[in-house]
């Protein structure tokens, strides 16, 4: 499901995020609507929340899910990475889905949580897609490894912009869950209630 790699680049890339927010200006403040200060609003919080040891695992949990709904656009997530199947799927399963995966992602990311370790951040330019989306790019540095390329997809909402995907090193993270659900779903006869029970479990294992 969720990789520990992918877990560690968002967890990095948000406390760098931080830094960068301070480095590059953050003037604006809240009054930056654009996409890129989306990002920069996002690694501000979450550089609070990684930096402070002295938080209980639970509120860490509430924090970090807190972050998921300010900067994260879950209704369409959700139904981007159930894909083909989001469309055979039940009104009650759409809805038991989105509730499902929504506590799945905050537990499996808030429980592999690390710690600082020396990355620093650089927001770079940013580029309209055909379907209106604005993607913005990003890198890591990291002391011991080679940089990592963060591509941000950002889609403009009522309230402001909102993250649909991130790409990693040129790898979707939507396109590789939507293919990991897939996959779960036709193991078991095209039955979505299967990908439900499982991401149940491992949220309570998460747990």
């Amino acid at each position: 499901m969720i990789s520990r790699r992918t877990v560690i680049v968002m967890m990095s890339a948000g406390m760098a995020l931080g830094d960068a927010t301070v480095a590059l200006g953050a003037g604006a403040g809240d009054a930056d609507q654009s996409p890129d200060g989306l990002i920069r609003r996002l690694g501000s919080d979450a550089i609070r929340v990684l930096a402070d040891s002295s938080v209980t695992e639970q509120q860490r949990e509430a924090d970090f899910h807190r972050l998921l709904l300010t900067g994260f656009d879950l209704d369409t997530i959700s139904r981007l990475v159930l894909g083909r199947f989001w469309r055979q799927a039940s009104d009650a399963q759409k809805s038991d889905f989105r509730t499902v995966f929504e506590s799945y992602v905050t537990k499996t990311y808030a429980q592999r949580l690390g710690h600082y370790e020396g990355e620093t951040f650089k927001v770079g330019s940013t580029r309209a897609t055909d379907d209106g989306d604005v993607m913005v790019q990003s890198e890591i540095d990291r002391p011991n490894g080679p940089p990592i390329h963060v591509d941000w997809r950002t889609h403009k909402e009522d309230a402001g912009y909102r993250i649909v995907d991130v790409v990693i090193d040129g790898v979707s993270m939507m396109q590789t869950q939507r293919e990991e659900f897939a996959a779960v779903i036709q193991k078991n006869g095209g039955n979505v209630d299967a990908l439900l029970s499982q991401l149940r479990q491992r949220t309570a294992a998460a747990g």
